[in-house]
């Protein structure tokens, strides 16, 4: 399996998976023609696309989907809540939205997905794929770590988490009181410090490449985030690495460009 992140943060989201013969987006937070572009490095077409699998409704997850559906008849999957909000807000979607059960496997060739839910405060979900013996998890957009969540990220060799914000640049940062609120609540997002945890817990149970993801441009640092979590991963052998807002990253550190 091959993750290439084309980006990652409060401004978009949207990744290529590769693997079991399959190709699929996970996300399309970026403009259709940023997606076309990332996909031509990779020597891709949209037309080429097994699949999209959406997380959930918010415009840094869905910004590009409805014009590059336009373009390109791509099916987009969705657990049936995700699913149901995506018919109301992407226009168009509907004839290429596949409902799939949350916690059940679903068999696209040789790559298996499982959505499973994460809570924030819009219907969402994370997902486990699975293709030649191998695995990758994302979870992002969530406020805490349930224990659905940990099972479905433990033993995945590849995970894309969210290291949100420093609570502390959140803090004594401009966003208003209720937005503070929000981002902090049990239904918003990750902070360096739970990223930590959830990192070290994930490097003891089978992960060898963690991704941080989701980053906030106004409430977090890139070398922040990788200085935090990192001490959390002392004593593993767990390659981590920082999914860039602009730009791509290649699972292998690779960098290429947009």
């Amino acid at each position: 399996m091959h993750l290439t992140v084309f980006a990652s943060g409060s401004s978009g989201n949207c990744s290529l998976l590769q693997g079991g013969g399959r190709r699929v987006l996970l996300d399309a937070g970026i403009s259709a023609r940023r997606i076309k572009n990332a996909l031509a490095a990779e020597g891709l077409t949209p037309d080429g696309l097994d699949g999209i699998f959406i997380t959930h409704e918010h415009s840094d997850h869905i910004a590009g989907l409805a014009v590059l559906l336009k373009q390109f008849p791509v099916p987009v999957y969705a657990p049936g809540i995700v699913a149901e909000a995506l018919r109301q807000s992407v226009p168009g979607a509907d004839a290429y939205i596949q409902d799939i059960p949350m916690e059940r496997p679903v068999i696209l060739g040789g790559l298996t997905a499982t959505a499973f839910p994460t809570p924030h405060d819009a219907p969402s979900a994370g997902y486990r794929l699975e293709a030649e013996g191998q695995s990758f998890a994302l979870a992002t957009d969530t406020g805490c770590v349930t224990d659905v969540m940990l099972d479905y990220l433990s033993g995945a060799e590849t995970a894309l988490i969210e290291a949100n914000h420093d609570e502390d640049m959140l803090r004594r940062g401009p966003y208003p009181a209720y937005l503070k609120r929000r981002i902090l609540s049990d239904r918003g997002h990750l902070s360096n410090a739970e990223c930590t945890w959830l990192a070290s817990v994930l490097a003891h149970r089978g992960a060898e490449r963690i991704v941080l993801g989701h980053l906030s441009r106004q409430n977090n640092l890139p070398d922040l985030a990788m200085k935090t979590v990192s001490r959390g991963l002392e004593d593993t052998d767990v390659q981590l690495f920082v999914a860039p807002e602009l730009g791509c990253l290649e699972v292998d550190g690779t960098p290429c460009c947009i």
